[in-house]
This record gives structure tokens, C-alpha cells and sequence, in this order.
């Protein structure tokens, strides 16, 4: 991957729907050889697919937390096929350090957050979970 495609793909996650030709004005490049790249990219797996973002309007009021989770020694796949089935959780990482896992979960209201804390915290496998609210987020890319 080169300096082109770094830049497409940084294009890309500012807004994927911007037509090829737009992508090449922005990137000096033609529209083909924008569409060729992408294709590339495509086939060797690093763009894997496409989403939509939503307006911070649509997302007003909505409550955003980070679940901290401890899992017991070897339920690691059972937890994550689990939280897999919470559609709130929008992001599951598994990290280095004092916990095992970060859940990214999104909730209409702090009595919906709290309550999806609670089933986070039964599952399985789960042994402790910690959760930070997001109070504003500075940036997102």
C-alpha cells in the first residue's frame, strides 16, 4: 500500500458514497484509476465494506459507554459470540492489560445503559466489567 491509497482510503472514511470522480479531483488521480485501486483494495482485503454514519443530530441523547470486561480463562469465544447477539454493542476489542475485552454500546437512555451494563455484566464467562461513560467525543475519523 502507498501514499495514494493511504490518501483514498482516508477519502473514503470521510465519505464513501462520494462518487469515483470526485475522489479523483480530490486525489489528482482519474476516475479509473481510482475505481482500479478500490478494486484492489477490495480484493486484498483491506476495504472490507461500507457503512453508514449517522448525524449527531440522529444521535443526540443517545448514551455512549465503554464496558471494560474480565473473562474467566478460556470463555473468551462464548463471551464474544454472546455480546455478538447484543446489537447495542456496535464494537468488541480484545486488548492487552487488566482487562480482556472493551464493548463499545450505544443506549436511548442512562436506564437502558444501565440495564445493558447488567446483562453485559451476567453473561457467561463474563467475571467483572467496568464502564465509562463518553461524556463528547473531540473527533472522530
Amino acid at each position: 500500500m502507498d501514499d495514494t491509497d493511504r490518501k483514498l482510503l482516508a477519502a473514503l472514511r470521510e465519505n464513501a458514497r462520494w462518487p469515483t470522480a470526485e475522489l479523483g479531483r480530490r486525489l489528482g488521480l482519474s476516475r479509473t484509476t481510482v475505481q482500479s485501486r478500490i478494486e484492489r483494495l477490495e480484493r486484498r482485503g483491506v476495504i472490507v465494506g461500507y457503512s453508514a454514519r449517522l448525524s449527531p443530530e440522529h444521535e443526540r441523547g443517545a448514551v455512549r459507554a465503554h464496558v471494560m470486561i474480565t473473562v474467566r480463562p478460556k470463555e473468551a469465544r462464548a463471551v464474544e459470540a454472546a455480546l455478538r447477539a447484543i446489537p447495542e454493542v456496535c464494537v468488541l476489542q480484545s486488548v492487552s492489560g487488566t482487562f480482556d475485552m472493551i464493548a463499545q454500546i450505544v443506549a436511548e437512555s442512562t436506564t437502558e445503559m444501565d440495564a445493558l451494563v447488567d446483562v453485559i455484566g451476567a453473561l457467561d464467562g463474563v467475571e467483572r466489567t467496568t464502564s465509562s461513560i463518553v461524556l463528547s467525543t473531540k473527533f472522530d475519523r
